[in-house]
């Protein structure tokens, strides 16, 4: 009998106990390109671009501004618009805040914004805070309501037939309650008020608290935020509204500021001095006049958002989030 070979064991490498997969030896994770870190080039190009932004937002502003203060000589020098004076004068402004047109807009237009969005935010709070709460009356059909004008709007005509029909035609009120409430500010406020805990209503409830109280008591305070942006929404809207006052309104004496700038910026309608009432001897340039008109329009809404920016990003995105 012939013995047949005897197979000879092979030796398998086996891993080391705990040893995981290798790695690179290079030791870098694969990331996305847009996750990686940009190159010199592209942080110089990301530069670039911010600071031609910046430039295309701040040079007509400066322009703008700058021109409203320029005095009479370097205007006509500059042919237009001064990009830095040496002269600075404020008699255009003194023309402007003397009385006539532009002083009786501005405390109409004042008028109707602190109205107009205090009226505003009383009814959001009071829809919101019902369509909040699941088993309050008529919820549902109210809800879809809202979400229903959201999506559709009436149109011009229709608007305009049913403000003449109920007597509002140059008349303030219909600057007001044809957009007294908003359906987004509402969806976003009521979102807001649901992000607050239920135990918070509960403990008010069983010390015998009502639903007014909750809101005023608890509710409220708790929502600084949403109710601070949205009434930047509100002030903005009634501040920069001009159509509807084109619409509606047919005396002059009560234009809005808006409708007056619009009149007499954009339209380039010369401004008289018995449209001033202006002691001046000699009247500033028209385009100077005009300047100060549009930083007067300007600055109320700049001088208002520093106050709430800490609660914009907060009172938006929190109610937007949890909506």
């Amino acid at each position: 009998m012939t013995s047949r070979p005897v197979p000879t064991a092979v030796s398998v490498a086996r891993p080391a106990a705990g040893a995981g997969p290798r790695r690179p030896r290079s030791g870098r994770t694969q990331r996305p390109a847009w996750m990686g870190e940009p190159s010199k080039l592209g942080f110089g190009a990301r530069g670039l671009v911010l600071g031609l932004g910046c430039l295309a937002v701040l040079v007509p502003f400066w322009a703008v501004l700058v021109t409203s203060i320029a005095s009479p000589e370097e205007i006509n020098r500059a042919g237009g618009f001064v990009l830095w004076t040496n002269e600075p004068t404020l008699d255009s402004y003194r023309a402007v805040l003397s009385g006539g047109i532009v002083t009786r807009a501005l405390l109409v237009s004042g008028g109707i914004t602190a109205v107009g969005t205090a009226l505003s935010l009383v009814t959001t709070i009071a829809l919101a805070y019902a369509l909040s709460r699941p088993g309050s009356l008529l919820h549902k059909p109210v809800l879809l309501m809202t979400v229903f004008t959201l999506l559709f709007n009436p149109g011009i005509i229709p608007m305009y037939l049913t403000v003449k029909q109920l007597g509002l035609l140059d008349n303030y009120l219909a600057l007001i309650l044809p957009v007294l409430v908003n359906a987004f500010n509402v969806i976003v406020m009521r979102a807001f008020f649901q992000g607050i805990p239920g135990e918070l209503r509960e403990s008010a409830h069983m010390d015998g608290a009502g639903e007014i109280r909750i809101l005023l008591r608890i509710v409220l305070p708790l929502s600084k935020a949403v109710v601070s942006v949205i009434g930047l929404f509100y002030a903005v809207a009634y501040w920069n509204a001009f159509f509807s006052a084109m619409l509606y309104l047919q005396s002059s004496e009560k234009f809005p500021l808006q409708l007056v700038l619009r009149t007499y910026v954009v339209n380039n309608t010369p401004i008289g001095s018995d449209q001033l009432s202006s002691n001046l001897e000699n009247l500033p340039p028209q385009i100077s006049v005009q300047m100060a008109i549009l930083v007067i329009s300007v600055l109320p809404i700049l001088f208002i958002y520093p106050f709430i920016q800490k609660h914009f990003a907060k009172g938006l995105m929190v109610g937007a989030v949890k909506g």
